[in-house]
Parts: C-alpha cells; structure tokens; sequence
C-alpha cells in the first residue's frame, strides 16, 4: 500500500472521501453540495500525489474511479452539473495521467468517448446540452491525458522496462485505428476543431494542442487526406485571427494552430506516403527511370471506409487548394510576436523538406516565408530561419536541387519587380523584395554556427550581375524608376565642410556621407533595406559583380542625368558590398580579408577614371541627350501599366488646336552636383578597396575632393568632407591634414595644371586655399612653393579680377593660418601703463588734488618742442656706421631680424609683395589685403610691419574713405590691430590722422541716419535696427577700433573728451545689443586712462551733475543701466 507523507496512508486519505462520496452518488439538490465538496476534496489529494511524486498502484485508482463512474451511471449525463462534471473530469484527468501505463483498453475507449460526448454536446440519445467552457477544458485536459505519449522516464513501475511507452502508446494508436472507433475519432476531431476557435484561451490552447497529437500520431494514414480540408479551414482562421476584434490571434494560439496544420499537410500529402502510394514519382537517378516505371493511379474507390486514396488527379487538385490555404497566411510574417514566428518558421522548413515533389507551386511561397523571417528583428526567428533553409539546402535528396533553383529564381523575379514597385510607390512591398533578396545572398556566406555557406548561390549570384545576367535589361529598368532628388538649397556665406574647418582643421573628423532622397520612395526602411539588397548582391557576387558595376558606371559618365546619378548610386553599393565597406557610417579602419587582384586593378582603373574626368564641364552634357550614348531596350520594356499622378492635371481643350507636348518632368533635369557627390562616394570606395595601395592614386584624385570642399552645395561640401574623412582612414594617415601635407605636391601640381594658359581653372585658386587651411600650421614648411606659385600667377594674371582675388585669398589663407598659431605671435613688451594717475581712495585724492592745484601754472620743459619719439629717427634695421669703429668692437644688430623665423621670412615677404594691391580697383580684393595685413601684425617684428606699413599708411588712410563698407570695417580692423601691438607707433597716426576721419564718419553716418527707412525711431534712438545695415557695421568698426586704441595707445585729454562725449549715445538702451557692448568696452577701457572723466561725462549726461557739465544733460538716452556696469557701482 503506498504510503504518504503524513501518518496516515494513501488509501485512507483516498478511502476517508470516496466512501461518502459512493453515498452521494445519486445527485439530488440536497446531495449536490456535498458531492461537490468531496469532488474538490478529492482532487486536491490526487495533486498532492502526484506533485510528491508518489505513484498510484492499480488498485487504489480503480478504487477511486469507481464511486466517479458510479456518478456518471446513477444520474442522466444531461442533469448532472456543469460543476459536478467539471469536478469528476478533473479527477479523472488525474487518475488516467497515472492509469495510462495500466489501463484496460475498454476503460480508455469509454473515458475517451466520454471526454468526446461532453465536447460535442452529445448524450447517450444522442442529444445533450452545450457545456461551460470550464466542462469543456476539463473533459479536453482528460482527453490530453489519455493521449499524449510518454517517455521511459515517466515510467512508474519500480523496474521499468525499455519500449513499453511506445507499446503502450501503439496499442491505444491501434485500437483507434478500427473501423469501430473511426467514427468516434472523426467526431472527437470536429468538436475539438470547433473548440479550437473559441474564444476561451485556455480550451483553445489545449484543444490545439490535443489536435496536433491526433492529427498527428492517431489518424490513419488513409483517412487523413479525408479531414484534410477541414482541418486546413479552421485552423487557417484559427492562426489568421479572423474571429477576434483585434485581427490577429496571440502568439501561441498562431503557433499550435500551424503545428497542426504543419501534421495534416505532411500526412496527407507527404513525399514519402505519396510515393510510396504512386500519386507521384521520384527520380533522382538513371536506374531510378529504369526501376520505377510510370504507375497509372486508378480511379476505383477506396475499400476502407472514411479513407481516400492519393492518386494523381486527387494530388493536382489538393496540392492547389492546400497552395492557397497556405498563401492566405502570408500576414503572418508581420505577426508582432517571435513565438508565432517560431511557428511560422518551423511550419515552413518541415511543409518544405517533405512536400517538395508533391506541392512544386508552394516551394516559393515557402521559401519567401523563410526568407522574410531571415530579416526578423526578432533574433531566435532569425537563427531559425537561416538553420532551416541551409539544412534544406544542403539535404543530400534530389529536393535540395529544386529547391535550389526556386531560390535564384526568387531572387531574379523579385530584382525584375523592383522597377514596377518603385513606380507605384509601394514602399513597403519594395522593402519586401529587397529583403528578400538580401536574405538569399546572406546564405552564401558562413553562418555564426561555423555553419559553412552555399556556394550555389554565390554562383548563381554571380551569373545574375555577370556578363550572361542580362543587366542590360533588368538594370536599365531599376533606372529609369531609382530617382533621386535635388537636396533643398541652403544659402550659406561659406560651405558646410569649411564650417567643420574653423575650430580645429587639424583635428580627425569622422564625417558621414550626407543621405539621399528616393523620389518614388518615402519609408527610411525601404531606403535602407535597398541599400542592404545592393550591398548584399555585390558581397555574394564577389569579383564576378564587376562587370554589373562597370555597365552602371559607363551609363553614369555618359551624362548628368537622373539615370547617370541612379546608375552612380547602384555602383556604389555594388562596389561596396564587392569590397567589405560601407559608408553609411563614419569611416573606420577596418581589417578586411585579402580581395581579389581583379576588383583591386578594377579599383584603381575607376579611381584614375573619376580623377581624369573630374573637369569636363557639365554643359557639353547638356548639349546632348543623356542616353545619346547608350543602347536602350525597346521601348515596350519600360512601359509598366502603374502612373502615379500627384497634384492637378491640366486639360486645355481650343477648338481647332493641336495637343502641345507635354513639357519634360522636373526630375529628368540634369543633377550634377548629385553626380559629383556620388562619384566623390565611388572615390572613398576604391580607397576601402585598396587602402596602402591607394596613396600614388592621390595624384589623380585629391583635386576631385578638395575641389567638392569649397562648393557652394552643403551637400557636396559634406560629401567631399566625408570622402576626405574616409581615404584618411583607409590610406592610414592619423588626420587629413597628415595625408595633405605627405602630398602637397600633387595637390600643388594639380592646381598649377589648372592656372596654366592651356588650362584656366577659376576654381583653382579656392582649392588652393582650402588647402592650406586643411594643412594648418604645418603649411609652412610647403608655403614657399604656393607664395611663389601665387606671386607668378599675379604677374601673369593680374588683369583678371577673379584670377587675382583668388589668388589674394589664398596668400591671406596663408597669413591666417600662421597668425592662429600661437607659437608664431611674438611676445611684444607690455605697452606704458595708461592707467589714471589718481589712487581710488577718497583719502588720498584730497592730497593728489592740493598737489596739481599748487603747480598748476607751471610751464613744462620740452626737451623736443617738435620732434617726439612716436616715430624712428633713422631707417629701420639701418647698421651704425660709426658705432664701435674706433674700437673694433662688432655692430650691434636687432634682435629681431636676426631670430625671424621661417613663418615670419613667409609672412614679410608676403606682405612686401602684395602691399601694391591696396590701390586695386576691386574693392574685395583691397578688403583681402587690408584683413591679411591685420593678420600679420601679431606676427612680424617691428622691424619687418613698421616700414611697410609706414609705406602705405596714405593708402591705408584712403581706404577709410572707401566707398564699400567692408573695404572701411577692414581698414579699422588693421588699424586696431596696429594700435593694439605697435601703440606707440600708432600714436600720432591715431590721434592726428584716424581720429578726424571717424569723426567725420560719425557725422555723415547721424546724418544719413536721420533719412534713412532702416533707422530705429523714437526718442533718442540710434542706429539702425539691423546689424546687417552699412551704418552698423560702421559703427561697430569705429567703436572696436577707438577701444583698441585707448588700451594700446598713448592718450590725449583733449581727444578722450570728445571720444567720451561722441559715443554717449551708445549707451542708450533703444540702442542694438552689439553696439552697447562695444560701447561698454570702449569706455571701460578710457576709465582705467582717465576714471574721474568718464565719470564725470556719464553722471552730467544722466543729469545727477550740474554746474559747467550742466549742457551735458540728455534725458532722452536711457544710460543707467550701462553706466552702472561700467563704473561697476
């Protein structure tokens, strides 16, 4: 007797219940509530046994079972309780999970019948009522427990013998295989169908779940192809979610619902059993034709009843009808949970590997069911996909060859519709197709498994983009719909790569290529997944792509077309996959595998061919239609019945007039800035390509990108950027400026081709320059050669305006980058202190006052009435004669001649040699000078700045007379400049040449203002309300150039007045915020020469001092706030 855990044994817990429960067997309304709680009782202590793992011998189960079916035969199977009957299936589900091993095929028969009749509603009339879904799981758990097969392991005999599950479970397989029992298993399979589309989770669950094992180890072989279209039917909408008002059915119910669905197809229409009951033939050999000679299906009926036989004519029409079935569960590929696409995947890879002969129309449609999953983001349905197809593909059968070629064919049909879905605008079908393609081509390569690749499709890839491939055909209609278009204009005063310059050129930028945009695409995951499809053929096919590459680049240089920048785009992916790069990302430096001579020498060959080409001018493309040059298919080929109109279509109808043409569509025009940048994408391909064999290329090709730098397209601008970025990395130099400078001499040369009377190039010169500002401060040790170069290309093209402001800018490209190097500003001594002379402390004032008062009238003795020491007595760097001659002893030398460095030898010779254009008569280029010799001022010795400046100080003070505002602002800039570093020179020259000129400025700039539509109004107003305006930027010139002056240079009581009176109105709160800085600056630094008068003008001004600064008083400027923050008070 099996004892439990507690004192008492199994029997008398189990005996405690079912003597008072064989009482109550009768149910009556008094005895329904107690049958009710020893039923629960009951259960409980059966789970309990069964979780302590303690089996029931075969007398006590039949023991419990008889007061149970002493219940079901005392009272009519319709008036027992949905309760009642819930509770005695549940115990019975318990004991038959035990009584299995032991139980009397009569005994299973009868529950099993049972179980059926409450699932069907059907009593021993035949009639019955319809249970609770509660009854319903209960009588299918019992069902489950009487059919699922068990394992040696669950064995619970204490010496358990080997096979006796599989007898076991053959003999129940056996007895419902009898013609007897047919019948009861056809109508357990149609209530547990009916079950299965309940809305009841948990029946549906578990009544899938008792169908797959029926369907799938009860059934007789023959009477499977019977059931087979209802089976297909309820489980089709069971997987599809017709029946539920969300639209789709729960992950689990999806994949129970195509396990059984996956049991009837491959019983009923299975290879194996179809040939082996000649519905069809297998031949994967000569003998095989020899052996097997054709059998004739007769048309005689079946002997055993319920059964169908396979024959031909019954396959053809099956196989047709499970082919729609199964393309109706096309949806389930976007099914949002990974378990349904377990399923899915599962479904496909075993319908696939056994009905391979028997349903040849259904290999695509499971093939792209696979082939979809490939691409899941789901990352088990990804390795299951691709597990599935390579073992199918590597199967030693004659499938794996059909199955082989469905694939490639998959692959050309979906390459052939890409053109129609481009035009109809169906991104996400588009998507699909490019999906598909590219999961195909990722079985060529070994998988994460160590699984190796297929080498079948690398080939057949490979014939796709090779010579026999047909491109001609298939790629002039991807063509003529992969358009792209013009990226929205930005006006911008400097490219977007020369923005990247200005804080650090030197510095490594991982720079992306900018993206395109698809006229006949919309979704980022179309574009990105037609992206991946090129990249993946390009990669499978190899080195065979190459001829498909070069057919789209020969189309591409043909022309500036839409179609040449779409067959550019193309190249580039193929190329990309072919060479392992991509340029989605920011360039890396990545360690590829060792490729192939044949793709390297195509490489270079396209390199050198995109560098040579880079010039001819886009006009003479124009001239001539894009597809002059190019054989084109006939006409019937790119005619797809899909037009997708947007917008209006005017009709004019004038009687009697003929139709006018149709003018041609927007995106037909030339896009050669599309070209340029793509072929600037191909160049950074080759480079990947062919990494440390790239360098010698630069000859070629460095022009193409420096020149794509300085375009006036961000879009271009950013692509050449990007390209540069990216040959850095793969020529394996640490930054641009490294690869720059290591072939300077390619850059130089190829700029001097383009400056040479055969070859004028006006975009040279800005290659030039931006050179130079690429190359940063290292630029010196090469800027000899551009000085030089530039100066020649003056005298010969000095009546060229453009020539010759190019060429200027690049000089001050040169000045600029030496200027921002801190190494190269000279550490000049510090200027006399200006501060005020009197102390800060009212205690000592007093004292400083009572001493000026007392001396007051005292004359000044001049030491040089005329003469001051503003200015040099003698020439500069003039050796002394008589110095030291009587003696013998050596000349003394300036110091700063004899340590000038390289960048300043550069800088003075610049300076010397361009000082003549400051009379030129185009006013930028006099703006350019003016600026570069700001720039030199921090760099060169007095020695060197003081005598060219003084040779052109009358020019310089003309050009504050200029008729253009900028010419004006950058002669104050070199002014402040000068008075910031050389104050003392500047002295007189500020005081007595610059100052009347401002005032003057300032004059004409009030009066002007008062006229002017552009001027702020209202009291006290000043300026203009833009800082774009002349006066503005006028203003802000003269005030940064007074306040250079007031710290640099010596200052004079006099002219600080009427600075201080002058510029009271920028102070003014109506006035612009750029102004009242400057103006703060300005007076902050006239306090630190004379605090008390800056302090006496702002305080008459705001009215708080009176007396002889009375008139001083202007109450229409608002000043307070400003005067508090320059006194700091």
């Amino acid at each position: 007797m099996d004892q439990s855990k507690g004192p008492q044994s199994t029997f008398q817990r189990l005996k405690s219940i079912c003597v008072p429960l064989l009482g109550n067997s009768l149910l009556t309304p008094a005895s329904i509530p107690v049958a009710l709680r020893l039923l629960s009782q009951l259960g409980d202590t059966l789970r309990q046994l069964q979780s302590s793992a303690q089996p029931l011998a075969t007398p006590t189960i039949t023991y419990v079972f008889f007061p149970l079916s002493t219940i079901l035969r005392r009272n009519d199977l319709a008036n027992i309780p949905d309760q009642v009957l819930e509770k005695v299936l549940d115990a019975l589900s318990l004991l038959c999970d035990a009584w299995w091993w032991d139980m009397d095929i009569a005994a299973w028969e009868q529950v099993f019948m049972l179980c059926s009749a409450i699932l069907g509603g059907i009593d021993r009339k035949g009639k019955g009522k319809d249970r609770d879904e509660e009854t319903k799981v209960a009588a299918t758990s019992c069902l489950w427990a009487l059919l699922r097969e068990r394992t040696s392991l669950e064995d619970p005999s204490d010496q358990p013998a080997e096979g006796r599950a599989s007898a076991v479970m053959q003999a129940y397989k056996s007895h419902a295989q009898t013609a007897k029992f047919l019948p009861v298993l056809g109508q357990t399979l149609n209530s547990l169908l009916l079950a299965a589309e309940s809305p009841h989770l948990p029946l549906q669950r578990l009544s899938l779940k008792v169908l797959s094992t029926i369907v799938g180890q009860y059934l007789p072989d023959d009477f499977v192809p019977s059931v087979l279209p209802g089976i297909m039917s309820s489980t089709s909408k069971i997987a599809l979610g017709t029946k539920t008002s969300r639209g789709w059915a729960n992950g689990d119910i999806v994949a129970d619902a195509l396990l059984v669905m996956q049991h009837a197809i491959v019983r009923a229409v299975g290879d194996e059993i179809c040939i082996r009951e000649g519905a069809v033939r297998s031949v994967d050999n000569l003998d095989d034709l020899v052996a097997n000679p054709h059998i004739s299906a007769t048309d005689h009926a079946p002997t055993a009843p319920y059964a169908t036989r396979r024959t031909e004519s019954w396959l053809r029409g099956t196989a047709s009808q499970l082919h729609i079935a199964m393309n109706a569960l096309s949806p389930l590929v976007k099914h949002p949970t990974p378990v349904a696409l377990v399923g899915l995947a599962e479904f496909s890879a075993k319908v696939l590997s056994t009905t391979t002969i028997t349903m040849p129309q259904s290999r695509p449609l499971l093939l792209s069911f696979l082939l979809s999953l490939k691409v899941s983001p789901f990352e088990r349905v990804v390795e299951l996909s691709d597990v599935s197809l390579r073992q199918v593909l590597k199967s030693h059968n004659s499938s794996r060859h059909h199955i082989l070629q469905t694939l490639l064919q998959i692959s050309r049909d979906n390459l052939a519709a890409l053109p129609r879905l481009l035009s109809s605008h169906a991104d996400s079908k588009v998507e699909h197709a490019a999906q598909i393609l590219t999961s195909v081509c990722s079985l060529a390569t070994p998988s994460s498994g160590s699984s190796p690749g297929v080498s079948a499709i690398s080939a057949g890839v490979g014939k796709l983009l090779g010579p026999h491939g047909h491109v001609e055909k298939w790629g002039w209609s991807l063509l003529s719909t992969l358009e792209f278009v013009n990226p929205p204009i930005v006006v911008t005063p400097t490219s977007a790569a020369q923005l990247l310059l200005e804080s650090d050129p030197s510095a490594p930028h991982d720079v992306a290529f900018p993206e395109l945009t698809m006229r006949h695409v919309n979704s980022r995951a179309a574009h990105e997944a037609l992206e991946q499809m090129f990249r993946a053929l390009g990669a499978t096919a190899g080195d065979e792509c190459l001829f498909a590459v070069e057919w789209f680049v020969d189309i591409a240089m043909s022309g500036r077309s839409a179609r040449a920048v779409a067959a550019l785009w193309c190249a580039c992916r193929l190329l990309e996959g072919a060479g392992h790069i991509s340029t989605g990302a920011p360039a890396s430096s990545t360690l590829a595998a060792g490729r192939p001579r044949r793709l390297e020498k195509f490489a270079r060959d396209l390199a050198r061919r995109i560098g040579e080409t880079w010039d001819d001018a886009d006009a003479e493309m124009e001239d001539q239609h894009p597809e002059a040059s190019v054989p084109r298919p006939g006409a019937h080929e790119d005619n797809f019945l899909v037009e997708h109109v947007t917008g209006l279509a005017t009709v004019r109808a004038v009687p009697g007039g003929t139709p006018s043409k149709p003018s041609a569509p927007a995106h037909a025009a030339v896009q050669p800035m599309l070209h340029r940048s793509l072929r600037l994408q191909l160049l950074s391909i080759t480079a990947g390509i062919l990494e440390s064999r790239f360098p010698p290329l630069l000859l070629h090709t460095l022009y193409p990108v420096l020149h794509g730098i300085i375009s006036e397209s961000p879009f271009e601008s950013a692509s050449a950027m990007a390209a540069l970025s990216a040959i850095t990395i793969h020529a394996s130099y640490a930054t641009p400026a490294n690869l720059l400078l290591s072939n300077f001499d390619y850059s130089l040369d190829a700029v001097s081709r383009r400056l040479s009377r055969r070859w004028l190039d006006v975009d040279a010169t800005k290659v030039l320059a931006v050179l130079v500002r690429l190359v940063g401060r290292d630029v010196v040790q090469k800027a000899g050669d551009v000085v030089e170069e530039c100066f020649d290309r003056l005298d010969e093209y000095h009546g060229y305006e453009v020539i010759v402001d190019g060429l200027i800018e690049v000089l001050q490209e040169v000045v600029r980058v030496i200027e921002e190097d801190e190494a190269n500003r000279l550490v000049r001594d510090a200027p006399p202190a200006q501060e005020t002379p009197y102390p800060t402390d009212p205690a000592l004032r007093a004292n400083v006052f009572a001493e000026w008062f007392s001396h007051r009238h005292d004359k000044e003795q001049e030491t040089e009435p005329i003469r001051d020491s503003s200015y040099p007595r003698k020439a500069w760097g003039k050796p002394e004669e008589d110095a030291g001659a009587g003696d013998g002893g050596e000349v003394p030398q300036d110091d700063d001649r004899v340590a000038e460095s390289p960048s300043q030898a550069l800088t003075r010779q610049i300076v010397s040699r361009s000082l003549y254009f400051l009379t030129h008569a185009a006013p930028q280029i006099r703006a350019r000078i003016l600026l570069m010799l700001a720039n030199a001022v921090p760099v060169l010795p007095e020695s060197a700045l003081l005598p060219s400046i003084h040779q052109a100080w009358p020019f310089i003070l003309n050009r504050l007379a200029d008729a253009e505002t900028f010419v004006v602002s950058a002669a104050a800039a070199l002014i402040a400049a000068l008075a910031t570093h050389v104050g003392d020179f500047m002295y007189r020259r500020i005081w007595d040449d610059v100052w009347p000129r401002f005032r003057e400025h300032l004059r004409r700039l009030e009066q002007a203002d008062a006229s002017s539509a552009l001027s702020r109004r209202g009291s006290g107003a000043v300026g203009t309300e833009s800082a774009y305006t002349h006066s503005h930027r006028l203003y802000r010139a003269i005030i940064q150039t007074l306040t250079a002056a007031a710290r640099g240079v010596q200052a004079q009581d006099a002219t600080n007045w009427e600075i201080l009176v002058l510029f009271r109105r920028f102070l003014h709160n109506q006035v612009h915020d750029e102004l009242q800085a400057s103006a703060r600056g300005l007076y902050s630094a006239l306090s630190k020469q004379n605090e008390d008068a800056v302090w006496l003008v702002m305080s008459a001004t705001m009215g708080e001092v009176g007396g002889p600064v009375a008139f001083l008083r202007e109450p229409k400027w608002d000043i307070e706030k400003n005067v508090r923050l320059i006194l700091k008070v």
